[in-house]
C-alpha cells in the first residue's frame, strides 16, 4: 500500500499534468458528460408514470429485444469469423490477399444508406441471394434476419482490425513447438494461440456489439421496419421525435444507453480478468 502511494506522489517527467488533465475533463464533459446529462433530464422530464408506460409498452420492449439480441448475435459472428478472416490475411499469403485486406475495411468507407440499399438488394426475394434463397422459404430482406445480416456486415472490421495487428506480434515458433510437442492442432488453436489472443478479440466483441447497438442507416432499409417485428429501437427513437414526443424518445434512448452500458462494462471486466491471466501480448 505503502509503494503505491508513493508512486502516486512521484512527480512525472513529463510537465503539465494539470494543464493537459483540465483539457481532457472540459474535451469529455463538452462532449460526452453533459449531452448525456442533459438527455436523462430530458427522459426525468417525462415523470415516473409516462417514463414507466414508456419503457414497459410491447413496441418498445420489441424494438430493444431486436436491437440488443440482434447486436449480441452479430457480434458473436463477427467474433468467430474475425477471427479466422484476421488468421487467414496475417498467417498466408496467397493471390489477392491484399484485396480482401482492403475489402475488410469497406464498411467503414460505405455510407450507411449506401450499404442498406445494397444489402435490400441483394438479399430481396428477387436479388442476386435473395432468389437462391426463396425456394427454400428463407427470407432475409424484411425480416428480423436482415437485420443481423445487416450488423453483421458493419461490424466486421471492428474484430479484424483489432486482432490482426496482436496476430502479426504473435511469433510463429510457438505454434512450431507446440507441433513439435506433440500437440494436435486444436489443442494448438485453444490453449497457445487463443488465451494470448482472446483480450484483443473480447475488444473487438465489444466494439462490434456497441457500433450495431445504435446503427441505425444500413438497417431501415433491409429491416423492413415492421412494429413489433422487425422495428430496431433507433428507428423508434427517430419515430418518437418525428412525432415531436421529445421525452418519449429521451427514455427510450436512456434505456439503450444504461443496457449498452451495463453490457459493455460486464464484457470489459471480463476482458480485465482474460488480461491479469493470460497477460498482454
Amino acid at each position: 500500500m505503502t509503494a503505491s502511494v508513493s508512486r502516486w506522489r512521484e512527480p512525472s517527467i513529463l510537465p503539465g499534468f494539470g494543464l493537459a488533465l483540465g483539457i481532457t475533463v472540459t474535451a469529455l464533459s463538452l462532449i460526452v458528460l453533459i449531452p448525456l446529462a442533459a438527455l436523462f433530464i430530458k427522459a426525468a422530464s417525462a415523470g415516473p408514470a409516462d417514463i414507466w408506460a414508456v419503457a414497459t409498452s410491447p413496441r418498445t420492449l420489441a424494438a430493444l429485444k431486436l436491437s440488443f439480441f440482434g447486436a449480441f448475435f452479430a457480434a458473436t459472428v463477427n467474433a468467430v469469423f474475425g477471427l479466422i478472416l484476421a488468421w487467414v490475411l496475417v498467417r498466408y499469403d496467397f493471390p489477392g490477399r491484399r484485396l480482401i485486406d482492403a475489402a475488410v475495411d469497406l464498411p467503414f468507407a460505405l455510407p450507411t444508406a449506401v450499404a442498406g440499399i445494397a444489402l435490400a438488394a441483394i438479399y430481396a426475394p428477387n436479388g442476386w441471394v435473395g432468389s437462391l434463397l426463396a425456394p427454400y422459404d428463407i427470407k432475409v430482406a424484411y425480416t428480423p434476419l436482415g437485420v443481423m445480416v445487416a450488423l453483421i456486415f458493419i461490424g466486421l472490421p471492428f474484430v479484424v482490425r483489432t486482432i490482426q495487428p496482436v496476430l502479426e506480434e504473435l511469433p510463429a515458433d510457438i505454434e512450431e513447438a507446440a507441433a513439435l510437442l506433440g500437440a494436435s492442432r486444436w489443442r494448438t488453436v485453444f490453449t497457445v494461440l487463443l488465451p494470448p489472443v482472446l483480450p484483443a478479440l473480447l475488444t473487438g466483441f465489444v466494439l462490434a456489439f456497441a457500433r450495431a447497438v445504435g446503427e441505425y442507416g444500413s438497417v431501415i432499409f433491409i429491416a423492413g421496419n415492421v412494429p413489433m417485428v422487425s422495428e430496431i429501437a433507433p428507428l423508434l427513437i427517430v419515430i418518437r421525435l418525428e412525432q415531436f414526443d421529445y421525452a418519449g424518445a429521451a427514455v427510450v434512448a436512456t434505456i439503450m444507453l444504461l443496457l449498452s452500458f451495463s453490457l459493455i462494462l460486464l464484457v470489459n471486466l471480463i476482458q480485465a480478468s482474460a488480461r491479469r491471466r493470460f497477460g498482454d501480448v
